[in-house]
């Protein structure tokens, strides 16, 4: 319902920038300008229409700066903040000044995609939910995640590719906990889109039946590695005029303001490049784009979209990079091997760029399949996506969406895989060379213990024992005493004589907390993280003492995992046919008289 309130906002602003209507028809502000008129003919009898996305940065400028400045960027960005390092926290005026701030964006003309908003608005709605009832941290993240894939479901009509956006981006946890609700949210958005926007696809698209040759395959490729770099210069030009912005000597309310100045200006030039653009899109499907249409979108739109998205205005990202995507698609596929359908080079350009910007290649491929209904184009359209994807990750350290969060100081990866303290037992990484006392022992033995660690020195208080368990004789934990203790007790004794008798049981804890020898080394880093100890035994399922584990055994299990990415070594030889091969050496047996110099 949200993501439908937003798109009747945006065309409703449409209509009052562009026509003077209030109507909630839907149009593109290009359809205002005059098609018969040269760019500079418009651009001195209309010139008023460039200030339309002037007008609307004043007022994205005012909503921001006096209401909340939540509603600047394009949403995802500040949903990945909020969900990593805000623990699912958004004020609720996000969720009604968000969508506000961006129909006023882009119905100035904006060169935006609602996408972005509408996930953000989403994830306000869930996590406006999650804070009205008693939640952990957690479980509010897992709502404000699903109301953000919801969001993208409603927008485009893809509740798969919605899931996948959160597998991808959002969630940074791949469990049933997150994955069943996120999923039953977008399930839910898709059905009930059916009923306010329809059910049917973003783009049409005649579906494709005949086979994809390997030529087309190959095409396919090299255009995602074209698009990967495209995707970079798109983001290093952002974050460029970003902080060519940051400098300038007044307030920051102006920038959307700046910013849309500099739409205007291209929106005289080439028109099509104002708004969301979804009919343009739809163009470049059909196959009817014009070399001037490719070369205004690629330069004008590029331009502009790069220029009002550095001011830090209202809006999205998804909608223009599809733009971009297809027109470069469209426009390498005149160079591309014959035998494609209409529109497949545009819709293979649009996911890759897609894929390479935002670093989700799964969601970027099935969001091809889930906006035409066309399946038949998914073998080229999932390897160029997984193309751009790997040139994205060697040209830039961080995607779109994160490199902003990255230059403040929130460094987040992209990558995900076993912790690997979950893949190691505890067995496997204790100490069992321990020095246990008897539960008869008094405090005589440890002043004898105290004596000796001083007799040694340094390199005895650099031993890594700092807890010492007492056992009874079936070798079962009775207590234990840490060190600190320890060097107490054998002080005290040393002081005075009549101590010397007492059982250390009386100062040992009786009930220490300990670990089990098939615990993992995570859930023993988790027991020590929460009770503030370093030291735990470890005791078998008998009750007998087995081992200590230590904070530093814990760091065993990040150890092996860097060795798995370090350590090479070849386990298999291969044995070729009519080569000699070498013998393996023979250990020749010593003399007596070596083997007794030897012992």
């Amino acid at each position: 319902m949200a993501a439908w309130a937003l798109l009747e906002l945006i065309a409703l602003f449409t209509n009052l920038f562009y026509f003077q209507k209030w109507s909630f028809v839907d149009r593109d502000p290009w359809q205002a300008f005059p098609a018969s008129e040269r760019w500079w003919q418009t651009a001195t009898q209309h010139w008023w229409l460039a200030l339309m996305p002037v007008a609307g940065g004043l007022i994205v400028g005012v909503i921001a700066r006096y209401l909340s400045p939540r509603v600047r960027g394009h949403g995802m960005p500040e949903a990945v903040e909020t969900i990593v390092f805000g623990k699912g926290r958004v004020q609720p005026r996000v969720a009604v000044l968000k969508p506000l701030a961006t129909a006023v964006s882009i119905g100035s003309g904006g060169p935006f995609g609602a996408e972005g908003p509408v996930i953000i608005t989403g994830g306000a709605i869930g996590s406006v939910v999650g804070q009205l009832l008693p939640l952990t941290d957690s479980e509010r993240t897992v709502l404000m995640v699903a109301g953000a894939s919801a969001g993208m479901a409603a927008t485009f009509n893809c509740p798969m590719s919605a899931t996948l956006l959160a597998v991808e981006i959002l969630l940074f946890e791949w469990r049933p906990r997150s994955l069943v609700p996120v999923a039953i949210a977008c399930v839910t958005a898709g059905a009930v889109r059916r009923l306010l926007l329809g059910p049917g696809s973003i783009f049409h698209m005649a579906e494709t039946g005949a086979p994809i040759y390997h030529s087309a395959m190959l095409g396919a490729l090299v255009l995602g590695l074209v698009a990967a770099f495209v995707a970079a210069g798109l983001s290093k030009a952002i974050h460029w005029i970003e902080e060519k912005f940051e400098h300038l000597p007044f307030h920051w309310m102006w920038y959307p303001a700046i910013g849309g100045l500099g739409v205007g200006i291209g929106g005289l030039i080439f028109p099509k490049s104002l708004g969301v653009g979804y009919s343009v899109i739809q163009q470049l499907i059909d196959g009817n784009a014009m070399w001037q249409l490719l070369v205004g979108i690629l330069i004008v739109k590029s331009a502009i979209w790069v220029f009002s998205l550095g001011s830090n205005t209202a809006g999205g990202i998804l909608a223009p990079l599809l733009m971009i995507g297809g027109a470069l698609g469209a426009a390498l596929g005149h160079f591309m091997p014959y035998g494609m359908p209409t529109g497949a080079w545009a819709l293979i350009g649009m996911t890759s760029v897609l894929s390479a910007a935002i670093g989700a290649p799964l969601t970027s491929a099935m969001l091809a399949l889930e906006m035409t209904h066309n399946g038949g184009l998914m073998l080229p359209v999932l390897l160029s996506c997984v193309g751009a994807y790997a040139v994205s990750v060697l040209v830039q350290p961080r995607s779109m969406l994160t490199e902003n969060l990255s230059r403040r100081g929130f460094h987040l990866s992209r990558e995900y895989g076993v912790d690997p303290l979950e893949t190691m037992l505890v067995a496997q990484a204790m100490h069992t060379s321990v020095f246990a006392l008897p539960v008869t022992a008094t405090r005589k033995d440890a002043l004898h213990w105290l004596e000796a660690m001083e007799e040694r020195g340094a390199a005895g208080w650099s031993h890594w024992q700092r807890v010492f368990p007492l056992v009874d004789g079936e070798g079962k934990l009775r207590g234990m005493l840490t060190r600190g203790k320890m060097i107490q007790v054998a002080g005290a004794a040393r002081e005075d004589g009549k101590l010397l008798t007492l059982p250390l049981i009386e100062d040992a804890a009786l009930e220490p907390k300990t670990v089990s020898p098939v615990d993992t080394l995570r859930s023993c880093a988790e027991a020590m993280a929460e009770s503030k100890l370093t030291a735990y035994p470890v005791v078998s399922g008998e009750g007998k003492l087995v081992g200590v584990m230590t904070i530093e055994d814990v760091l065993k299990g990040r150890s092996e995992a860097a060795h798995k990415d370090i350590d090479r070594e070849r386990v298999i030889r291969l044995r070729w046919p009519f080569t000699k091969q070498h013998e393996p050496a023979v250990d020749v047996p010593a003399s007596p008289d070596e083997t007794g110099a030897e012992a």
